[in-house]
């Protein structure tokens, strides 16, 4: 079954710990001793109607699984072009499924840090089709009881429906999956125009999608979802946080609109899916999309882009290592103003030679000593808009600096690396 988490656990490989983990900090401490063994974890959750996995996608390697993708840029090249064109989604009945008794506390809701604001689901997957446009992206909900969440909504797609509804005078329904391949919630992290579905282009990454019509407002769900939830996002608000983001740092609280639960379904045969706020998987799903950006962008203006890098130090957000081969010496900025220009949260970025290992920060800072002049190589942009992630900025604005760490054309003699050969 495509779209399977499950069968996609058995293609990485994963290890399965037995005993049942409480909800406060037993899953974080988990996720957070295994990330980046090459394993996925399964494992027990007080509670949960299901068993839950986490750790999925936490390197570049299960991304390019998760992707079915030969190599790296087959991988960003396959992300890219999955918004584009038709789909290949299949319409079928729906799965056997069954109602849990509990609602959104069955969900693998879990308090992570210590001063999370409460039990948070944060691989949710929240579809909603109103007039005729359909969304799917991830939002983070904070539990309030049994019926009721607080949900993140930052101004992008779902946002947009969400205020039309609001306007019209009625709630936004919405179908909340947890529990899906992960080619699914990377998709669902790109940032397509409007009236795009991002399931349509998670499908064009599988190959194709069975979906369903959900119970109660006959969205579009792919077939193999563990947990499906079926409310509406209401007009009410409630204080949303702390929580943990992609730089380790508390998100500030902020009112954010209440939704609420009808009924709460599962899929015996599937698993559930938690993602490690701040942990190498949360900064795979949210970077590597805009890594394939950045790709593409600067791909248009250079002969090759060997590699990019949105840095894990830098939340897989702010910082970002782009190797390149140049045609003429202004390549390199105008490399660092597309990549710019491709993710505008970025603070920092590192423009570097072929040469360079953009996976060993000693090379690249040694680029940097070598290659890089600050009167001649240095792009300031000041008071420009960053990132909320970024706690040092100013009501979002920053300055951002790139760094052309590349060898000039005409002296490549003496910016050579010594080596010694096999």
């Amino acid at each position: 079954m495509k779209g399977s988490l499950i069968k996609f656990l058995d293609e990485v490989g994963y290890e399965y710990n037995e005993k049942v983990l409480s909800r406060e900090y037993e899953v974080s401490r988990l996720l957070k001793s295994r990330e980046g063994n090459g394993k996925a974890q399964l494992f027990n959750i007080e509670d949960s109607e299901l068993r839950s996995s986490g750790n999925v996608v936490d390197s570049r390697n299960k991304i390019i699984k998760a992707l079915m993708a030969k190599d790296l840029e087959d991988a960003y090249r396959r992300l890219i072009e999955s918004s584009s064109g038709g789909h290949n989604l299949k319409l079928v009945g729906s799965p056997i499924l069954k109602e849990v008794e509990h609602g959104l506390k069955s969900l693998p809701f879990v308090k992570f840090y210590e001063k999370d604001g409460g039990l948070y689901l944060t691989s949710s997957v929240v579809i909603s089709c109103f007039e005729g446009i359909c969304n799917s992206s991830i939002h983070r909900i904070m539990l309030l009881n049994e019926n009721e969440g607080v949900i993140r909504l930052v101004p992008r797609h779902l946002y947009y429906l969400y205020k039309k509804a609001i306007k019209k005078g009625v709630n936004l329904p919405i179908s909340i999956i947890v529990g899906v391949h992960p080619a699914i919630i990377l998709a669902s992290s790109t940032s397509p125009s409007l009236g795009r579905f991002e399931i349509e282009s998670a499908s064009n990454i599988l190959g194709s999608l069975e979906v369903y019509r959900s119970p109660i407002h006959g969205n579009p769900v792919p077939y193999a979802s563990a947990f499906i939830a079926e409310g509406y996002i209401t007009e009410r608000e409630e204080n949303e946080g702390p929580f943990v983001e992609a730089m380790g740092c508390y998100d500030k609280v902020r009112m954010q609109p209440i939704l609420k639960v009808k009924r709460v379904y599962l899929k015996a045969d599937e698993v559930s899916h938690v993602i490690l706020p701040g942990g190498l998987e949360h900064k795979m799903l949210m970077g590597f999309p805009r890594e394939a950006n950045i790709w593409s962008s600067v791909s248009k203006i250079v002969p090759k882009v060997y590699g990019v890098r949105l840095t894990e130090a830098s939340g897989g957000w702010l910082h970002a290592i782009v190797s390149i081969e140049k045609n003429h010496d202004g390549d390199g900025k105008n490399a660092i103003l597309a990549t710019f220009a491709s993710h505008p949260s970025l603070k920092h970025i590192v423009v570097v030679d072929g040469d360079i290992n953009i996976d060993d920060l000693g090379e690249v800072e040694w680029a940097i000593a070598t290659r890089f002049q600050g009167k001649d190589d240095l792009v300031i942009i000041n008071n420009a808009r960053g990132s909320s992630l970024d706690p040092s900025s100013v009501n979002g604005n920053t300055t951002k600096i790139g760094i052309d760490a590349t060898m000039p054309l005409g002296n490549r003699k003496k910016f050579e690396k010594a080596k010694i050969p096999d």
